[in-house]
């Protein structure tokens, strides 16, 4: 699927959505973004597992799928990350794990404010021969924040980074690397079971090119899409997405598409 054919099915979408008549009772999408990180931790009893896949352009694809328990109640939350990924000319295989804990700093469902800092520790499952991990064990801090401006708009912004002491490139060769990223998203809720969203992403991460030597890049992506709930039952919400990734870059290897599905039901009563 071309830039254009993606963007026409995007459009499409979005009106059989949009006019299409909601169930009553559907319940406020408050989650909302894809890959830029909110702030509100799971509440009691309640998990939620969430699915995605992106294939870039140039061939690339991540197939990755997660889990959000909360520890006792909303304070503190833990999650983890497992991916299958594709490395055009590389191979395919499973990438590195991530296992996160989050800390309710600021807010709760209700608060016009959330603040959730969260702390990651990866673990080098990937090969880094294939290009699919990196090969040492690796740590990471994000700081997502989370506004509602009013009853139709709501905003989620991050800030972060990841730090590998041992980073090894496809040839064997070892470097500390540091990523950082900063990320904005805006959330248009034109009903509670119907949001457009719009979300742009900078980041700047460090490849290892020979042994202790380090070359740096910035991305800028953009990334316009929707997402859906359906309250299958009292006790399960499923929500679709869909957007388009659109590289800010001369080349556009980034352009692609993102595709998203999560389930959120109790596992107690």
């Amino acid at each position: 699927m071309n830039k254009r054919e993606s963007m026409r099915c995007l459009l499409f979408t979005v009106h059989v959505f949009i006019w299409a008549k909601p169930s009553a009772g559907l319940a406020q999408i408050q989650d909302n973004s894809f890959l830029v990180e909110e702030a509100y931790n799971q509440e009691r009893g309640v998990v939620q597992h969430v699915g995605t896949f992106e294939r870039s352009r140039a061939g690339d694809w991540v197939l990755g799928f997660s889990q959000e328990w909360p520890l006792g109640g909303i304070r503190h939350q833990f999650s983890y990350r497992l991916a299958i990924a594709s490395v055009e000319g590389l191979g395919t295989g499973l990438g590195d794990v991530e296992v996160n804990y989050r800390y309710q700093l600021v807010g709760n469902p209700e608060a016009n404010t959330v603040m959730a800092p969260r702390f990651t520790l990866i673990l080098p499952v990937g090969s880094s021969d294939e290009g699919l991990g990196a090969g040492a064990v690796g740590f990471g801090v994000g700081l997502p924040l989370t506004l509602v401006i009013n009853d139709q708009l709501v905003s989620h912004w991050n800030a972060g980074g990841t730090f590998v002491p041992s980073t090894r490139n496809l040839v064997g060769d070892q470097a500390t690397t540091a990523t950082l990223n900063l990320g904005g998203s805006l959330i248009w809720l034109l009903s509670p079971s119907f949001n457009l969203l719009v979300e742009a992403l900078w980041n700047s991460r460090e490849s290892v090119v020979g042994d202790g030597r380090t070359v740096r890049e910035e991305l800028w992506r953009l990334n316009p899409g929707f997402r859906a709930a359906i309250d299958v039952s009292s006790d399960l919400q499923v929500v679709p997405g869909f957007a388009y990734t659109l590289g800010l870059g001369s080349a556009g290897e980034e352009d692609g598409v993102f595709i998203y599905l999560s389930l959120e039901h109790p596992f107690k009563h």
